[in-house]
């Protein structure tokens, strides 16, 4: 009987009825409102081309309409009458709410700012490693810092959860230390930016274009033509040579006249091989000089820098380098020396040499014999 009375009660149903009608109207306006700003808040991102007004206007659009019935249901309760027991349970809930819709902000808006760093002004992809990092480690962060004040809040003594949550992160770290060490080396290759995808790079006996760089790897791809896989930490301890990043090349490079060469025609080379290559567009001669007495030539040493860091543009400007000079000599009798060897046999006979075809010819005996080959 006393059931059917609570059910009966006029008073009851007229609170529900008005928390009912509040939540309704209140869910309504704040959905309105949050929709209406996101809305001006996109228009004016668009009007001036600013990346705050966009991250504003998509947080707001990332608003929970689970946590905003939430909110219009406990304003609701505050227009009735409550027990103290119910008050108690709605300031935390007013409480876990609030936090739950302050990370959701936070995680949508750290999100998009990482997206949006991906991206240079230009339209290439940057290196997406320490924008991912980051973005994950500040995400891990605030879900944290929401989830330790909500047990907080609600009376549980978060002092030995933290202390267990460090003890445990120590033997996770101990247990997985070469994943650390790769990520942490990523990380680096982050900050740093020894190199990023698309550079060129050489070390050991690798040589291959960039084309992605992981939380973990690296994977370049080789001018073979595979695809090599390298470990971060790894990699940071090989010497590298970003070939991407170099605006210029010093060319050294050699050659050999016979020593035959007059000294006039040998004093006449060092200008001859400087007007060649200031003749040949995007170069910068340095210098040429005769440099030693080779084995079996006069050793001249070039240098010059190309202003390209193409590298077959810097095939091209050689190849027409070395025409030219060959060229030049033809027309001034200079010789390119080649190597050459002399043997002298002293003493003793010939051996016979039988040729089919050929007359038979004896060698005059007892006559020391010289053979000079070329």
């Amino acid at each position: 009987m006393e059931n059917w009375e609570f059910w009966l009660n006029r008073t009851l149903w007229i609170n529900i009825a008005i928390v009912v009608v509040a939540t309704l109207v209140i869910y309504t306006v704040m959905r309105t409102l949050v929709g209406r700003l996101s809305t001006h808040m996109a228009a004016w991102a668009e009007k001036r081309r600013k990346l705050v007004y966009r991250l504003v206007a998509e947080i707001f659009r990332q608003t929970s309409r689970f946590l905003l019935f939430a909110f219009s249901l406990m304003l609701a309760l505050k227009l009735v009458e409550l027990s103290d027991k119910w008050e108690s349970a709605l300031s935390h809930g007013w409480f876990v709410a609030l936090s739950l819709q302050i990370a959701l902000w936070f995680d949508s808006g750290i999100r998009l700012w990482a997206n949006s760093l991906l991206i240079h002004p230009d339209g290439s992809v940057r290196n997406p490693v320490t924008t991912t990092i980051i973005a994950i480690m500040v995400r891990l962060l605030v879900w944290a810092i929401m989830l330790l004040s909500i047990l907080a809040n609600l009376g549980v003594n978060i002092t030995a959860l933290v202390a267990s949550l460090g003890v445990g992160g120590i033997a996770v770290a101990l247990a997985v230390q070469t994943l650390l060490s790769d990520v942490f080396a990523s990380l680096s290759i982050g900050v740093d930016k020894p190199f990023e995808i698309g550079d060129f790079i050489v070390f050991g006996a690798v040589a291959g274009t960039i084309e992605h760089i992981g939380l973990k790897t690296t994977r370049i791809r080789s001018l073979s033509g595979e695809q090599v896989v390298c470990s971060n930490a790894e990699l940071l301890r090989q010497t590298l040579h970003n070939y991407k990043r170099m605006n210029t090349r010093r060319i050294v490079f050699k050659f050999g006249i016979t020593y035959d060469t007059p000294t006039e025609k040998v004093r006449e080379v060092s200008q001859l091989v400087a007007d060649v290559v200031k003749a040949v567009p995007d170069t910068r001669f340095d210098r040429a000089h005769f440099l030693s007495f080779g084995e079996y030539d006069l050793t001249f040493e070039v240098v010059y820098i190309v202003l390209s860091s193409d590298f077959n543009k810097y095939m091209d400007i050689q190849q027409e380098i070395n025409l030219k000079l060959l060229d030049e000599f033809r027309q001034r009798d200079i010789q390119f020396a080649f190597p050459t060897r002399r043997l002298e046999f002293v003493g003793g006979n010939f051996p016979e040499v039988r040729v089919a075809g050929l007359p038979e010819q004896q060698p005059e005996e007892n006559r020391p014999q010289r053979l000079r080959t070329n």
